[in-house]
This record gives structure tokens, C-alpha cells and sequence, in this order.
């Protein structure tokens, strides 16, 4: 990742390798499948991983020199990956929910002064501490399901300082908690009200010298938008990507949730990690993500909140061969989604992935999406030894359950936390 700013959790060093034996992993180290190894092991040390396999295939002294860990059989994946979440906010929007119920569209709201622009006067006059004490009780959910690695946007300021101000916080919370965070600015998710009708002058005034002012401070790991009617054009997104590219920052987009504006085939264009959403991509946008890989990101929570009809084209995007990675995109408003194994359930119900297409989009390429595949999302030796052990018979659990957590134990960084 550009910048190799992301916050970790941190963690001690292990005193002696940690062997994980006895195991069924899903080590997703294959492009194809799930890579899964019978009477396997993971061993681990000084937080990475340097053996992930057939126990068998165990060389004698590793097995001397470590802690032994018996799983008892158990399954083990990669930790998970949310690749599009935004938990760090004031406020919440349980009344335009209410607003849905009684026929609301999203559109209609956002227009009538609702959506993105209601939560900022909230998030605006919290404090960073206040910010990571809410964001918290959302975070700690997620970790208690096996996420290791989680993407923060900002989005919620729409001023400099404010934005500032919102991935100061998710920073913070990388320290905190034993958990990787990501960042992603997003300075151009909506127009405030002061602007009004004139989002070039928002983009001049704000967005980009705030985008200057993230790359200064080191805090944001990749840059965002919202391309839609409601939001930024194209070409208002393309100076935010100019801006991204002239400072060597990755970037990736709110693309085609509500109509087709050619959103994802100009994030392709910029080799952008991710194009998400995507109910409304066509088959040049199609295309062009799979030229570039860029990795599709559906949010089925979204979808389900709002009452979308309208699915992704999945099997488009399968015939293409663009990767696919699932998130919850918990934000206040349009997804109040604080659960990957409930993403994963609604990702085949709603539209209809695979066990195995859920499994890898949870962790290989959320990974992907936020161009960490080198570091995790697969049982790999080098990769970090983030691992979720589950009390299941079999990986088709994972996503089948609903409302229900199997997780035994999540390992981060080769250290044992959480359940």
C-alpha cells in the first residue's frame, strides 16, 4: 500500500514459535478455491506466519521448539477483512429508517436534507476521543466475529478539520484494539449545505487542500468518492483522482449504486484498488475493472437497508473474472451493519455468491480491495499471522447461520485475543 501508513493494533512478539495443530484450514492461498488442507497447522512466529500446511509436512524440530496449540479439529481461515465500513461518526439516522418504512427512497431524503449531510453536524461536534469511544462499541462487534483487518473512512466532516479530525480517529483506533486499520478520504462523499449547488467550489475550498492536508499528516492510506446524481460527477471525481495520482495515493469509489454514471470504468482508469456498491455497472465498467483489477466490493447491507431491487451483475462480473470482496459498509444511515458472517449470509441470499465466493470476499479479497494481499487475507509463510479458528462442521456454516457466531478464537498477529 502506498504510504505503509495503516495502523496495526499492537501486540508482543512471540517468546517461542506458536504451533496451531490439528486444524482444518482454508488457507485461500490459491487464485481458485478455498485451499483447504485437511490435518493441517499454522505455525507462527514473531507474529508472522511461516508454515501453513499439511501437518504432516512438519519438520520435527518445529515442532520441538514451539508452544503447541491443539484445536481439536477445528476450522481455521484467514482473520476476516471489512474493506468498506464508516464507523466513525456521531449520531445515528434510526429516524429516516423510520422514513423508509413509510415509502422514502434514499434519494428522496438525501435531497430533503437528510442522508450523509444529517450526520455531520453530529460527527462534527465530537471531539477525536468522543469519536473512538462510539466507534468502539461498532469496532469491538466486529472484532468478536474474527475481523482483523477493517477499512475506516472519512466522509462525515465535510470540512477540513472535521476530516481531519475523523481519521485521526481511525487511526486511533488501530491503537487501541489488536486489529489493522486502513483509511480512506473521503472528502468528497456529499456537498454541505453551505455549498449547496456548487460542488466545484467545495472541491477547490475543501476537498482538495484537505486531501493535501491528509497526505501531510500521513493519515489516509487511499483516497474515495461518491460518484452519483446525489453526490460528485465524473469529472468532479476525476480532478479528487488527478489530485490522488499527482501525490502518489491509491484510490477507490462509491460507484453505480443508485444509476450508471461510468463511475467504476474511471476508477478503473485510475487502477483503482476497488469500485463498490455496483448495482447499476455496466458491461464497459464490467471491462474495465477486469482490465485494470480492480476488485468489485458489493454491500448487500445497503442494498438491504434501502430497499434496493436492483442487484450487482454478478455473473458478469464472475464471466469477466473481476475479483469479487464483500463488506458491511456500516455507516448510520444506509447500512447499520456491524457483522461479516451476517454480510456473508446476505451476499448469497441477496445475491447469490457462493459459500466459496463469500469465504474469499470476507478475507482474500477484502484484502485485495485495499491493497493489503500481500500482507493478509490468506494463510500464507510471510503474510501476518491473522487467523479466525471457528466451532463449525463445515465452512458452508459461515454464511448459512444467521444471528449466529461460531468463532472460537481470533489470532492477530500470532497473538490470541478476543473470545
Amino acid at each position: 500500500m502506498t504510504g505503509n501508513n495503516f495502523s496495526e493494533g499492537t501486540s508482543s512478539p512471540d517468546v517461542r514459535p506458536v504451533l496451531w495443530r490439528n486444524a482444518r484450514l482454508a488457507t485461500l492461498a490459491s487464485e481458485d478455491g478455498l485451499g483447504i488442507v485437511e490435518k493441517g497447522a499454522v505455525l507462527t512466529e514473531n507474529g508472522r506466519i511461516t508454515f501453513a500446511g499439511a501437518e504432516s509436512e512438519l519438520p520435527a524440530s518445529a515442532i520441538e521448539r514451539s508452544d503447541i496449540v491443539d484445536l481439536e479439529g477445528r476450522w481455521v481461515t484467514p482473520g476476516l477483512v471489512d474493506c468498506h465500513t464508516h464507523i466513525v461518526h456521531g449520531g445515528n439516522r434510526a429516524r429516516e429508517f423510520e422514513m423508509r418504512l413509510q415509502g422514502a427512497t434514499y434519494e428522496e431524503i438525501a435531497r430533503a436534507g437528510g442522508g450523509i449531510v444529517s450526520s455531520v453536524t453530529a460527527t462534527n461536534a465530537l471531539s477525536v476521543e468522543e469519536l473512538v469511544s462510539g466507534a468502539l462499541p461498532r469496532l469491538d462487534t466486529l472484532l468478536a466475529e474474527g475481523v482483523t483487518t477493517i477499512e475506516i473512512k472519512s466522509g462525515y466532516g465535510l470540512n477540513r478539520s472535521g476530516e481531519v479530525k475523523m481519521l485521526q480517529s481511525a487511526r486511533l483506533l488501530g491503537h487501541v484494539r489488536p486489529v489493522r486499520v486502513a483509511t480512506s478520504y473521503l472528502g468528497a462523499h456529499a456537498t454541505p449545505v453551505e455549498y449547496k449547488g456548487r460542488n466545484g467550489d467545495y472541491l477547490d475550498d475543501v476537498v482538495l487542500p484537505g486531501l493535501d492536508d491528509m497526505f501531510n499528516l500521513g493519515l489516509a492510506d487511499a483516497v474515495d468518492g461518491f460518484c452519483e446524481g446525489i453526490a460528485f460527477s465524473t469529472a468532479e471525481i476525476a480532478r479528487v483522482f488527478d489530485k490522488a495520482k499527482a501525490l502518489g495515493l491509491p484510490v477507490k469509489l462509491h460507484a453505480e449504486q443508485l444509476s450508471n454514471l461510468g463511475g467504476a470504468k474511471l476508477a478503473a482508469s485510475y487502477g483503482a484498488l476497488s469500485a463498490d456498491h455496483l448495482e447499476y455497472l455496466d458491461d464497459d465498467g464490467i471491462a474495465a475493472m477486469a482490465a485494470a483489477g480492480t476488485v468489485a466490493v458489493l454491500l448487500p447491507g445497503a442494498f438491504y437497508a434501502i430497499h434496493e431491487k436492483q442487484k450487482p451483475p454478478v455473473e458478469a462480473l464472475r464471466r469477466a473474472g473481476v475479483p469479487i470482496a464483500i463488506a458491511t459498509d456500516c455507516n448510520p444511515g444506509t447500512s447499520p451493519l456491524t457483522s461479516m458472517l451476517l454480510t456473508m449470509n446476505m451476499s448469497a441470499t441477496l445475491f447469490g455468491l457462493t459459500v466459496e465466493e463469500c469465504i474469499a470476499g470476507a478475507t482474500r479479497e477484502g484484502a485485495r480491495a485495499l491493497g493489503l494481499i500481500g500482507e493478509t487475507g490468506t494463510l500464507e509463510p510471510g503474510k501476518s499471522a491473522d487467523l479466525a479458528v471457528w466451532n463449525i462442521e463445515s465452512l458452508a456454516e459461515l454464511v448459512y447461520r444467521i444471528g449466529f457466531n461460531p468463532l472460537h478464537a481470533r489470532v492477530f498477529k500470532g497473538e490470541r485475543n478476543g473470545r
